[in-house]
């Protein structure tokens, strides 16, 4: 199976995106299909042995809409995507220019009379006073010509669509006034001024005119508003630079970004933008990385570090091998995960799919059956006409279908400038839900590299024991070897040369130093040696109960001290569970290590269940178990490691990635090492859900009080009636309303950065 990404044009609602939908799902070959309106896109899993992206563009292009397949992410970035959407914009400013040119003066012909207005004697003509209004909303319908060619071109095709209903309305309006204009030249062509006068007073030029007018205003701001929600992904594709220093016959070149290949030698100075992905090989530097991390503090970089593209080099100079170019860096990778989220469906946005579907056609018999009701009733056709025309106005459906993907797009970049990456909408609105936070511990709740904590002394100094330590310990290849050789290393110590060194298999290891015999391990090697450790009995209890390994070294016999080792935990690990709980999710810690190390950290953090022992084959049947207790189980590891039960989860989150995105076993990933970063998502999470269910609710809120309203319900009650051009504006307010909303999570904001 392949996923294909498409670019579609000509989509106006949520009809028309379902159309598309369901339309493209009928192919054979044709697994899954899901429809962005917000962004004008799809994405389609295909079995390429049956069908083509062709016929897929075919098909669209059949449903009156037109399709495209999207470039690749390192084309859109040439692209600048902040160009489509001002393009948008502009365009839509010029038609509103035209329209509110020719509509305020068509206004104030019509009404200026009623509110006493001062008027040309000439417009005392009721035949002037017609064509003028005419003339004057031509220019208006031809500049706002989308409407009916889009939305007749629909309704011909029994698939109506938003622009069918403005069309419609809009449309009749302009019908009846040629009609009024026939009327008024009959009624003074035969003295009948009573026919002149009547009609004269019900033109409906300036509900057309009004109606368009009204409707491209919400659009401009909709269309403003919808540029800034995919402003996380624009300042994404804008880190990475044009251009980059490379080194090549020894001499610098500056080359455009797609030249640099893997393997080049670039130089990056201070205030330059990391062009690609690499290893630092000479110089070092302070480096920013929070536009990819989210991490605040710039981060220190040597020989041997790598560097990722689109970080900024704050201070220093280095040279630098390229590692990932093109779409292989971590930036374009980063920059696909979001798109791709951005462009998938969550699971509540089938609701607004199911409605869409029968909206429009629903609309528009309720518009047809209110005026026929009004007739019979015996009000006239101005009246009668005047409430279809309300009713067709006031339900278009254009917030119903940006209620979701404006705050996934926005809730998605929102994630992104904070080192979340999300990879689909599901996953978004899944984690809103989750009950139970099963955790890794090594490299989640601890740093994941162990180092020394401890050092006790008996009859020797500190630097004397960590270089005999460290001297044995460098013929040793055991994990726990490694700190106690960087804390002497650290402590600037030389090694010493070690003679007839000896692995004991599970107690430790021996060797003799300046003539002596060193040993260094546990109590067991101790006892076979016969070495007294009594005295320190007591402490490697206490060290134990830490969840620290304690090693002991003595030297002929005689102990010279302990060094304790452990992989320490993050700082901000026990304040992340704090919060974690305090959201009323259980915080499950499941691991390999053993039941005395891992309680000890469970204890540090305020764990309440630890599951220890746990092979990494097992940890998936940990999680599958809990599922079959009815709970939203959320897994938190490293993403390699931990891949069968990240897969097994309800969202599997991917921690400490880094450069390494563990796309294909989380559904999430986080680019900090920060156990915080999960009470985070979870939080965005909630945060994006609860704006979703505010926009269905004031997507669905006008059209449920403005429709019986407008067909006249309420009418004998008071007399409470929808004018035609109230109705445009509310409509357009109701989709205005719901993108002003989904922006409201820019300012998102995670409950621990608020105190």
């Amino acid at each position: 199976m392949k996923k294909v990404q498409f670019d579609v044009t000509g989509m106006t609602c949520s009809a028309c995106s379902a159309r598309v939908e369901k339309g493209v799902a009928k192919l054979e070959g044709v697994q899954e299909v899901s429809v962005n309106l917000l962004k004008g896109s799809m994405a389609v899993r295909l079995d390429e042995n049956v069908i083509d992206t062709g016929r897929i563009i075919d098909k669209v292009v059949d449903l009156g809409y037109g399709a495209e397949v999207q470039k690749p992410v390192e084309k859109k970035q040439e692209l600048k995507p902040l160009d489509t959407a001002k393009l948008e914009t502009d365009a839509v400013k010029r038609r509103l220019i035209v329209s509110i040119i020719f509509a305020a003066p068509l206004f104030y012909i019509s009404m200026g009379h009623m509110a006493g207005w001062p008027m040309p004697a000439f417009f005392h003509n009721a035949m002037v006073f017609a064509f003028t209004q005419f003339l004057l909303v031509l220019p208006v319908i031809i500049a706002n010509g989308k409407y009916f060619q889009i939305g007749f071109k629909n309704l011909f095709r029994l698939s109506p669509n938003m622009d069918s209903l403005i069309a419609l309305g809009s449309g009749a309006a302009v019908v009846y006034g040629i009609y009024a204009i026939y009327k008024i030249a009959w009624g003074m062509g035969s003295g009948d001024w009573d026919t002149v006068r009547s009609f004269s007073m019900n033109l409906y030029f300036e509900s057309a005119g009004m109606i368009l007018t009204l409707i491209t205003l919400g659009k401009f701001f909709e269309a403003r508003a919808k540029g800034r929600t995919s402003e996380a992904i624009v300042k994404l594709m804008n880190l990475t630079p044009k251009t980059a220093t490379v080194l090549r016959d020894g001499a610098e070149e500056v080359i455009p970004l797609e030249g640099v290949v893997k393997g080049d030698v670039l130089i990056v100075k201070a205030g330059d933008t990391v062009p690609v992905d690499g290893m630092i090989i000479e110089g070092y530097s302070s480096v920013d990385e929070s536009a990819i991390t989210g991490e605040s503090l710039p981060v220190e970089k040597h020989a041997g570090d790598r560097v990722t593209g689109g970080t900024i080099n704050k201070t220093g100079y280095f040279k630098m091998e390229a590692t990932a170019v093109g779409d292989e860096t971590t930036l374009a990778k980063i920059i696909q995960l979001v798109d791709e989220a951005t462009s998938s469906k969550a699971p509540i946005a089938k609701l607004a799919d199911k409605v869409s579907d029968v909206f429009v056609p629903v609309v528009i018999a309720i518009a047809l059956i209110a005026v026929v009701v009004w007739l019979l009733l015996g009000r006239g056709l101005e009246f009668a006409l005047s409430i279809g025309i309300s009713v067709l106005v006031i339900s278009c459906p254009c917030a119903l279908g940006l209620a979701t993907p404006t705050a996934i797009m926005v809730g998605t970049g929102k994630g992104a400038a904070k080192g979340i990456l999300i990879k689909s909408a599901e996953a978004l609105e899944v984690a809103h839900s989750i009950d139970v936070v099963v955790l890794d511990k090594t490299g989640t709740f601890t740093e994941g590299r162990p180092r020394v904590t401890d050092i006790e002394l008996n009859g020797i100094d500190k630097a004397e024991l960590l270089t005999l330590a460290a001297s044995l310990e460098k013929m040793s290849g055991h994990p726990l070897a490694e700190p106690i050789i960087s804390e002497a290393e650290a402590h600037k110590l030389e090694m010493k040369p070690v003679e007839d060194y000896s692995l004991i298999p599970g107690q430790g290891i021996t060797g003799v130093i300046e003539g002596k015999k060193i040993f260094a391990g546990n109590r067991k090697l101790m006892a076979s040696s016969g070495i007294d450790i009594e005295q320190f009995t007591g402490l490697e209890e206490k060290l134990a109960n830490e969840g620290k390994t304690p090693l002991f070294f003595a030297r002929d016999k005689e102990l010279i001290g302990i060094i304790a080792v452990a992989d320490t935990i993050k700082p901000t690990s026990g304040q992340a569970i704090s919060h974690l709980q305090g959201m009323g999710i259980e915080v499950i810690m499941l691991t390999g290590d053993n039941s005395r190390t891992a309680e000890a950290i469970g204890r540090q953090v305020g764990l309440e269940k630890v599951i220890a022992e746990v092979l990494p084959g097992d940890k998936e049947q940990e999680v599958r178990a809990l599922q079959e207790q009815g709970e939203k189980v959320a897994m938190v590891g490293d993403g390699i490691n931990d891949a069968p039960a990240l897969a097994r989860a309800d969202v599997g989150i991917a921690i400490g990635a880094g450069t390494d995105i563990a796309i294909e076993s989380a559904d999430i990933v986080l680019m900090k090492s920060d156990l915080l970063d999960v009470a985070a998502a979870i939080q965005l999470s909630r945060a994006v859900m609860r704006n979703i269910r505010q926009n269905l609710f004031w997507a669905f809120i006008y059209n449920t009080i403005g429709i019986p309203i407008a067909a006249g319900l309420f009418y004998f009650a008071g007399g409470l009636l929808l004018n035609p051009m109230i109705a445009a504006a509310a409509m357009s307010f109701s989709s205005v309303s719901v993108v002003t909303n989904a922006l409201r999570l820019r300012f998102f904001t995670p409950k621990w950065e608020k105190a």
